[in-house]
């Protein structure tokens, strides 16, 4: 009792958000076909702090603390992913969020000794993803974290540090293994 107790504390002012985003969002995450992603655009629109135009949230998407996200035009968000927007997210313009992908911007403050790690507090720290950016699937983008615009994120990549524009950035930890400018220049392509 006592952990519900100081979740309802700390999320005083978002309770009812959060209760609506998790029994409408279950209800609507498994709709197929275009009905599905229409009325899953509409709902997340009314929750998300902003929602710039039509965003594509494939079946199974699974959005937390949507009052925190902020995105631009021309989201995709594909089957399975994550976003927890409890510290705050902000996406650019183009987004491309792969299949199971993970997009976190809060963790658990495990330097807190002296608490058992199941009540430890979280640590809020945002995370800003530019434009023209595209998230692999399964990739993981941990709290805090900065993504330049064009930059591409591989596919189970698991992101621990800033991410300039233009690199593609693969591994665990995520390191740049390419920049889309020289590979453009290489085939020949504007």
């Amino acid at each position: 009792m006592q952990r519900f107790e100081r979740f309802a504390k700390r999320y005083r002012g978002r309770l009812l958000h959060l209760a609506v985003e998790e029994h409408i969002g279950w209800l609507l995450r498994g709709l197929p076909g275009p009905l599905g992603m229409w009325l899953r655009y509409a709902f997340y629109r009314s929750l998300f702090e902003r929602l710039a135009s039509f965003a594509y949230f494939y079946p199974g998407v699974h959005l937390t603390h949507s009052y925190g996200i902020r995105a631009g035009r021309g989201l995709a968000v594909n089957t399975g992913a994550l976003l927890d927007g409890r510290g705050g997210i902000r996406l650019g313009d183009d987004v491309l969020v792969g299949p199971y992908a993970v997009i976190a911007s809060s963790e658990h403050a495990h330097a807190q000794l002296d608490v058992p790690m199941a009540e430890v507090d979280h640590e809020l720290a945002p995370v800003e993803i530019g434009s023209d950016v595209w998230i692999g699937a399964h990739a993981v983008i941990t709290a805090g974290i900065r993504i330049g615009d064009h930059a591409v994120v591989a596919a189970g990549a698991v992101v621990t540090a800033e991410v300039g524009a233009y690199q593609i950035v693969a591994g665990v930890p995520a390191r740049a293994i390419g920049d889309r400018r020289q590979l453009a220049s290489q085939r020949g392509v504007a």
